[in-house]
């Protein structure tokens, strides 16, 4: 669980990302959940965008892909969320105690 602290300072480092993910009319299906996972493994933070013709609500989506991938929900903004995954191997990202 993240404090507010760490919060703070990974919503910072992603007010300038891009979308890596976008989540469309299939859903949170196992293949996105697969390349999230890469994904987390790889960078630790990333943005996804929900698309309008996504059948769920952008934070139901959100909130089931970071179940799907034990990821934490740090944000979510209109259609946009910021998910986080420490790497336990090599982390990149040094957060607040």
């Amino acid at each position: 669980m993240l404090t507010a602290k760490q919060k703070r300072r990974l919503k910072s480092l992603g007010a300038d990302l891009e979308p890596v993910l976008q989540i469309g009319k299939a859903g949170v299906a196992s293949a996105l959940a697969e390349s999230a996972d890469n994904v987390l493994t790889a960078r630790e933070l990333i943005k996804v965008r929900v698309l309008r013709n996504s059948p769920e609500d952008p934070r139901d989506a959100l909130a089931e892909l970071a179940e799907a991938t034990g990821a934490e929900l740090v944000q979510t903004i209109g259609r946009n969320g910021l998910l986080y995954r420490r790497n336990p191997e090599k982390p990149k990202l040094e957060l607040p105690e």
